[in-house]
């Protein structure tokens, strides 16, 4: 009798490694129309793909067939390696990227596990925009990319002085890996739309319970907050209640409006 409850257990646990290996290697492209009353007409129905926390994942042309519309820009949010990753897998992934939309990038923590030099060379190879604790005015747009380094970097300055430099009537939108930076928003800020992942939604949630949030679509500080689940893993290539994602945002103008998941 025993035995036969440890094969019911070992079963079952190869099953369920089964399902959360097939889970995190899934391809999930959430389109998102999301309204902004202070949108300008010039930037209406343009789109952003947002893929953030790649890691180890090589990323399957399969992703790419989920997309409803070509994007205009494509922003990677953070971590699109990790210390061990093969530089051709980087490679790799930036030139299928490159090949839908221009490119642009900030900092996760991961990624300061890599060379940074070798890592500016593909930059500069696949032509990928680098933000850091800067603000981009988008050639010819009322638009303006706010790249923000991850909170946890001891040289990161503050929002402010990053604030200083933007236009308060261009349509500014933050992109940094962490999500804790909307707690570090100047009261009068400017900032629409707020772009991050780092959390992976908790990647393996038992009984609905994770070490974070899943991903989801929000209004904090005056924003609209969006932290992804992530589209790759850390630590193990697992996930459970948490499916990878990527995300097409369809800007429109009108009245706000979101739903409460990713």
């Amino acid at each position: 009798m025993i035995i036969i409850w440890i094969c019911i257990i070992l079963i079952t646990g190869i099953g369920l490694i089964i399902y959360m290996k097939r889970n995190a290697s899934e391809d999930n492209v959430h389109t998102k129309v999301l309204f902004f009353e202070k949108l300008p007409y010039s930037l209406e129905g343009q789109s952003i793909f947002f893929i953030s926390d790649i890691h180890r994942r090589k990323i399957s042309a399969n992703l790419l067939k989920e997309l409803k519309q070509k994007p205009d820009w494509i922003i990677i949010g953070g971590d699109l390696a990790e210390k061990g990753v093969p530089y051709s897998r980087i490679a790799h992934n930036l030139s299928i990227l490159k090949e839908i939309a221009p490119l642009y990038f900030v900092w996760g923590n991961n990624d300061y596990e890599l060379n940074e030099e070798q890592l500016r060379e593909l930059f500069v190879r696949f032509n990928v925009r680098e933000l850091k604790n800067e603000v981009y005015e988008l050639p010819n747009e009322q638009c303006a990319f706010i790249g923000v380094d991850d909170v946890t970097t001891q040289e990161l300055p503050s929002v402010e002085s990053i604030l200083e430099n933007a236009d308060p009537t261009k349509f500014q939108i933050m992109l940094s890996h962490n999500p804790a930076i909307v707690e570090m928003l100047p009261d009068d800020h400017k900032i629409s739309l707020i772009l991050s992942g780092h959390t992976h939604g908790g990647q393996i949630r038992i009984l609905g319970l994770g070490l974070y949030k899943r991903g989801s679509i929000s209004v904090r500080n005056g924003s609209l907050l969006l932290v992804s689940n992530g589209y790759g893993t850390s630590l193990l290539p697992l996930r459970l209640g948490a499916k990878p994602e990527t995300h097409l945002l369809i800007l429109k103008k009108g009245t706000p409006s979101f739903s409460g998941r990713s």
